[in-house]
């Protein structure tokens, strides 16, 4: 009959510690019988006597004693392996693996994760930023992040919030070439295109029309494969641009930007968040997700209300007619 030699030392061990192979047996949630035919198994696999029993001692023979003390430390080292993996699962510590879009999302990130690491000093973020698609097991992803839905199979997704696509213009702009008042109107404007970084193929303005979102490719006056710089551009006047809300909305709170065309705005996409099966996660992994939800689900920050889009809009009209805002 086979043996196993670890289930076998390891019954051993804890008979000698506890002075009882029944006790032995209790400790590891198997009979007495079973426990006594481990040992004995043990002693017929060595071809040596390990322990003198009687019915109510144990006492080590020279070759069991050799044994003990040459399995101690390896058994008291995979003890500590086990409690050590058994604290990560439980324990908010160590480390968290975070995967998300490198374009505008670092910060919406970083408060969460200051405050989560503030709250948690133990933890140890690891945090991949790429605008491509990877492998969530081969990274061994904790939580995920993702602009649209997640391509890949045997993840959990939630939407946090809807991405806004708002076509904008500083007050500056509009006051050198006037606001547009119909899609049309955009033809006779100074447009920005964003150029995706992976592909280098410039993406469409979302646009809806009459309840449906249409692509619309527009004749670009400035393209650009960042983020940020494209809304610099819009910042400074030189250009109109469609910006994301979580780009655009402090901005438009400030009036920095004026939010035109408002009723063809889109918001086809959404930031989602993504991970795997919860029962299996550690708690580290959970109070991240936890605390990201919490501080990101349709997070007032970044969704701007179609009554704060009304007003800022009206408000730069009414600038313009009475030309507060002075023409270069």
């Amino acid at each position: 009959m086979p043996i196993n030699e670890f289930k076998a030392i390891s019954t051993f061990a804890k008979a000698v510690e506890l002075g009882s192979i029944r006790q032995a047996a209790l400790a590891q949630g198997v009979s007495p019988q079973a426990a006594s035919q481990a040992i004995a198994q043990l002693e017929q696999h060595l071809g040596v006597r390990l322990l003198h029993r009687t019915t109510r001692h144990l006492a080590l023979t020279e070759e069991g004693q050799n044994l003990l003390e040459s399995t101690q430390p390896a058994l008291a080292a995979l003890d500590r392996a086990l409690a050590s993996a058994r604290q990560s699962k439980e324990g908010i510590a160590g480390p968290l693996r975070i995967v998300g879009p490198r374009t505008s999302f670092a910060e919406i990130l970083m408060p969460v994760l200051d405050e989560f690491c503030q709250a948690h000093p133990g933890i140890q973020p690891d945090v991949h930023l790429d605008d491509g698609i990877g492998n969530w097991v081969q990274d061994r992803v904790d939580i995920g992040f993702r602009i649209g839905a997640s391509p890949q199979e045997g993840v959990i997704g939630r939407q946090l919030f809807p991405i806004q696509m708002i076509v904008c213009a500083a007050p500056a702009y509009l006051a050198a070439h006037g606001m547009p008042h119909t899609l049309e109107d955009l033809a006779t404007h100074r447009c920005s295109v964003y150029r995706h970084p992976a592909t280098g193929k410039v993406s469409a303005w979302y646009l809806t029309v009459d309840g449906k979102v249409e692509h619309r490719q527009m004749s670009p006056a400035f393209a650009t494969n960042d983020s940020e710089l494209e809304l610099q551009a819009v910042l400074s006047g030189q250009v109109i641009g469609q910006l994301a809300n979580f780009s655009a909305a402090s901005h438009i709170r400030a009036g920095r930007l004026v939010p035109v065309l408002v009723a063809h705005l889109s918001t086809h996409i959404g930031l989602h968040i993504y991970y795997g099966n919860r029962t299996a996660q550690p708690r580290r992994v959970r109070a991240f997700l936890d605390l990201a939800i919490a501080r990101l689900l349709d997070c007032p920050a970044y969704v701007l209300s179609g009554k704060e889009l009304a007003s800022a809009t009206q408000g730069a009209r009414r600038a313009l007619s009475k030309g507060a805002v002075a023409r270069p």
